[in-house]
C-alpha cells in the first residue's frame, strides 16, 4: 500500500515545496499535473521543500486525462470543499494505493471532472462563510496524516530521542 499526493495544475512553489517535504517524511508519492505555475528548479520550490528534493518521489503528468490513464479510478480521493463526506469518514487501511487529488489553489478541481466523480470527493471541515479555502500544503497534511492514522503509520518513526538520551 502506497499512499500518493496529486497536485492539479499548482501555481505557487512555496505550497509545493511544503508538501514536498511533507511526502519526504511520510513516504509519499508526490504527482504533478502541468502545467505547473513555476518552474521545478524555482528557488523558492527548493527553498521551501530545503534539501529534500532528491529523497521525494515526484511524477510528472502532462495533465488530467494522463494522469487519470495512470491510475486505477477506485484508488482515488478528490480533496474538494464541494464534497459530502468529511476526510476522516474513510477507511484508508483497504489494500491497494490511495492517490488524493488536490487542486489548483485559485479554482480548485474542474468542476465537470468533480460532478463525474462525486462518491470519490471527499472534504476537510471548515467554516465556509470567512474562508474560500483551506491551505493547499495544510489540507494535503491533514490528509496525509488521516490515511497513515488509520494505517498505524507504516514505516514511519514513532518515537525519536535526544542524541544524548541515546548514549546511556
Amino acid at each position: 500500500m502506497t499512499n500518493h499526493i496529486v497536485l492539479f495544475e499548482p501555481l505557487f512553489p512555496a505550497n509545493t515545496g511544503n508538501i514536498a517535504r511533507t511526502c519526504t517524511g511520510t513516504n509519499t508519492v508526490l504527482h504533478l499535473i502541468k502545467p505547473l505555475g513555476f518552474a521545478t528548479d524555482d528557488k523558492h520550490l527548493k527553498r521551501a521543500g530545503l534539501d529534500y528534493w532528491d529523497k521525494v518521489k515526484v511524477v510528472y503528468h502532462d495533465d488530467l486525462p494522463a494522469f487519470m490513464a495512470s491510475i486505477d479510478p477506485s484508488q482515488l480521493y478528490l480533496v474538494s470543499k464541494f464534497a459530502n463526506r468529511d476526510y476522516s469518514q474513510v477507511d484508508y487501511t483497504t489494500p491497494g494505493d490511495h492517490y488524493f487529488l488536490f487542486g489548483k489553489e485559485t479554482t480548485g478541481l474542474p468542476e465537470p471532472f468533480m460532478r463525474k466523480y462525486p462518491e470519490k470527493a471527499i472534504r476537510i471541515p471548515q467554516n465556509d462563510e470567512n474562508i474560500r479555502a483551506l491551505n493547499l500544503s495544510n489540507s494535503a497534511a491533514i490528509v496525509i496524516y488521516e490515511a497513515l492514522r488509520q494505517q498505524a503509520f507504516p514505516h514511519l518513526s514513532r518515537v525519536h530521542h535526544y542524541d544524548h538520551d541515546k548514549l546511556k
